[in-house]
């Protein structure tokens, strides 16, 4: 059976993209960290892993961003997860006596009109299904968890309110990534990174060869690089599958004016 990691415990929403990407006949793994899943994934303890990389709100997941970067891992599918956040809390329990709600950093933020709302006191944890672990073993009943539909039936817990987010159009896209290269059929859409000179004009004149190839960029983020000072990364999502004419003609170009270019993957494009 194909194992695969994210990071988190069971019922967090990176499970439930899991689920979507690969079907049940899966085992997921849950690590602490994103660091984690990357180290498990080199070493080959799991088969695959699924990180997410953007959400609509709260923009770019940093950190797995770096990760990518960091390690030789390819990208060959992704998903946009639409986030339905829900208030759990142990059975019995009405809304009205909850005073504490524990949950992920950016849960919490997509639902600060709720919980001002109803003068609920916001605090964090390392993940959302970690929050609803709390408060299963906890005594105290004032307390509540922001998480999954998919949580209240791991933990046991009952849903007092459902998509209580502030934006309705709150979706997170995921990336599942192989050690490998995987060939996808029909691939239309390529994640790549690059560097410049840094010089003026530099970054103007890599964009003019997506340009002037009719390539289309979806996403463009700057990372700063750790150990070069004020020098960036950019990671760029580009409307071509890897394998197309344009695209090749277009690297080639890049990588002839001596410019550093990772790629990251090539997939077909997900449905948002």
């Amino acid at each position: 059976m194909m194992r695969i990691g994210f990071q988190g415990t069971r019922g967090a929403y990176s499970e439930e993209a899991i689920y979507q990407i690969f079907g049940k006949e899966i085992e997921p793994v849950g690590y602490l960290l994103s660091e984690e899943v990357a180290e498990a994934l080199s070493k080959g303890e799991i088969d695959r892993a699924v990180l997410p990389v953007e959400n609509s709100i709260a923009g770019n997941v940093a950190v797995n961003m770096d990760l990518l970067f960091q390690h030789d891992f390819y990208a060959y599918a992704e998903l946009y997860l639409p986030i339905k956040h829900c208030l759990l809390a142990k059975p019995g329990v009405q809304i009205e006596n909850i005073k504490r709600v524990h949950s992920h950093p950016i849960a919490l933020s997509q639902c600060r009109p709720f919980l001002r709302e109803h003068d609920m006191i916001p605090t964090a944890d390392r993940d959302t299904a970690g929050s609803c672990q709390i408060i299963k073993e906890s005594q105290d009943d004032t307390q509540a968890a922001i998480a999954s539909k998919l949580c209240a039936e791991y933990y046991g817990l009952t849903i007092l309110k459902e998509n209580i987010q502030s934006q309705e159009n709150n979706i997170t896209r995921f990336l599942a990534l192989s050690r490998e290269k995987v060939k996808i059929e029909e691939a239309n859409k390529t994640s790549l990174a690059f560097s410049t000179e840094h010089r003026a004009g530099a970054l103007l004149e890599i964009l003019g060869y997506f340009k002037n190839h009719q390539l289309n960029l979806t996403r463009l983020e700057s990372r700063p690089i750790p150990n070069n000072p004020f020098q960036y990364i950019f990671f760029v999502d580009v409307q071509s599958g890897l394998d197309s004419k344009e695209m090749q003609i277009g690297l080639q170009e890049i990588l002839s004016a001596g410019h550093l270019v990772k790629i990251l993957g090539s997939y077909q494009l997900g449905k948002s």
